[in-house]
């Protein structure tokens, strides 16, 4: 519970940094808070004409280095709370796993996710009705914590395809700010997630933090099935970087004008 408080008192001050944004932070209030410890970038080049049939017309894939990239992200959460609540005991810090691809929109890059799995039915059910992303519960185990964690998640909601995953990462060098132009910096510094309402139109949700710090790694997947739901064999050793901490906020959903 201490972590979550101290997750809290520096999530609000992240509005202090602001110069390396592409754009600058909507002009109203936040909605919800959250903290992201030991998160894993695990990438994999695919060809965007494989993920065209999983993705909305109106959502333009972002390629690089002539492919398209699909994420998979394990993480913890910690302090996750809405604005003026405080963390909650038992619901503040739970794990999370992230299925995601890449999309610009308006100069705009952005999240597209394929699928969240959380350790948590109450943020599952909250992030459904608040930001109509394809959340679902699973039974998840992590072990160890900063630099070498032991990660397992299970989907266990009947209403989504079958998935699973278990991860062994480590770190593997020291951290560093990716730089605009590289590899790195395409695949993490991204300020908004994209989504569709029930009339398929496009919603843009914002978010901010300060800019990642991330530190080469190493991965060692024992199962990993998180692509199938899309028709990708993510079978291929991934594109591997860890991340010790972010503290991030979220805005509504808004329509793109």
């Amino acid at each position: 519970m201490l972590r979550g408080i101290a997750a809290a008192v520096r999530q609000p001050r992240v509005l202090a940094q602001t110069d390396h944004r592409p754009w600058p932070v909507p002009d109203r209030r936040w909605l919800m808070a959250q903290t992201w410890s030991d998160l894993l970038f695990a990438h994999w080049r695919v060809d965007a004409a494989d993920l065209r049939p999983v993705v909305h017309p109106d959502l333009p894939i972002d390629v690089r280095d002539g492919s398209a990239w699909v994420g998979v992200t394990p993480f913890r959460v910690e302090g996750f709370r809405p604005r003026f609540t405080p963390p909650l005991p038992l619901l503040h810090a739970f794990p999370e796993l992230n299925v995601r691809t890449y999309v610009t929109i308006d100069e705009r890059p952005g999240i597209y996710f394929f699928s969240l799995d959380a350790g948590s039915r109450f943020a599952v059910e909250a992030a459904r009705r608040i930001y109509r992303v394809p959340y679902f519960h699973a039974r998840m185990r992590v072990r160890g914590r900063g630099g070498a964690v032991d990660f397992e998640s299970e989907r266990t909601q009947s209403d989504g395809p079958a998935a699973r995953l278990a991860i062994h990462y480590e770190a593997a060098g020291p951290a560093f700010e990716p730089e605009p132009g590289s590899l790195e910096h395409f695949l993490t510094e991204r300020y908004c997630l994209y989504t569709l309402d029930d009339r398929q139109r496009v919603l843009r949700g914002d978010i901010h933090h300060p800019p990642w710090r991330i530190r080469p790694a190493t991965a060692r997947l024992a199962e990993n099935t998180m692509g199938e739901q899309v028709g990708l064999d993510l079978a291929d050793a991934p594109l591997v970087h860890l991340a010790e901490r972010q503290d991030v906020v979220f805005w509504t959903l808004r329509p793109l004008a």
